[in-house]
């Protein structure tokens, strides 16, 4: 489990759909610090890969998201896992990632069946825990636990810019420290 590269990354926004708005409790907090990710990404060159489940019935990605994806593509799904759509794994590929940051919900059905392929299938996964959420807390705390003796790797949206970056004389430091606060 290595240091998070930039030129190695990629960073997967799982159904972070407006249809669970009124459902999950911290929602709207995920989703702005999910946007931040996004944000994040994009100034440190990582690119980001956007899933939705079912977007007929469980609507768009939510709008502070949206707002920040610049053209991104955003993959439509109907299976629990991203990997179980071949576009996912295509832009993985074409992006030539092996590590993937993974934010998203619901923590315990889409994100862990997510993280649990794509450990299976060779990548290193980094769960940004401040970033993933489900309706019942207690099911986030589950999924984690199971995902850890998996291989994920435990992180967080500060943590993983920082270690994007390296260090204090990047280039994108001003602008990631700003984008944090």
């Amino acid at each position: 489990m290595g240091k998070l590269q930039p030129e190695r990354a990629a960073l997967a926004v799982i159904d972070m759909q407006e249809g669970f708005r009124a459902v999950i409790p911290d929602f709207d907090a995920v989703a702005a610090r999910i946007a931040k990710a996004v944000q994040g990404a994009h100034l440190l060159n990582v690119p980001v890969v956007v899933t939705e489940q079912y977007p007929r019935g469980l609507k768009q990605t939510a709008a502070e998201i949206r707002g920040c994806l610049n053209g991104v593509a955003v993959l439509e799904k109907m299976t629990f896992s991203s990997c179980g759509i071949e576009a996912f794994g295509s832009e993985l590929r074409g992006r030539q990632a092996r590590q993937v940051l993974v934010c998203g919900i619901e923590a315990h059905i889409c994100v862990t069946q997510t993280a649990l392929d794509l450990i299976e299938e060779g990548y290193e996964v980094h769960l940004l825990v401040d970033c993933i959420t489900s309706r019942d807390p207690r099911s986030k705390e589950i999924a984690l636990a199971r995902l850890q003796p998996a291989g994920a790797i435990v992180s967080c949206l500060e943590m993983a810019l920082f270690e994007l970056m390296s260090t204090a004389e990047s280039p994108q430091f001003k602008a990631v420290q700003a984008l944090i606060r």
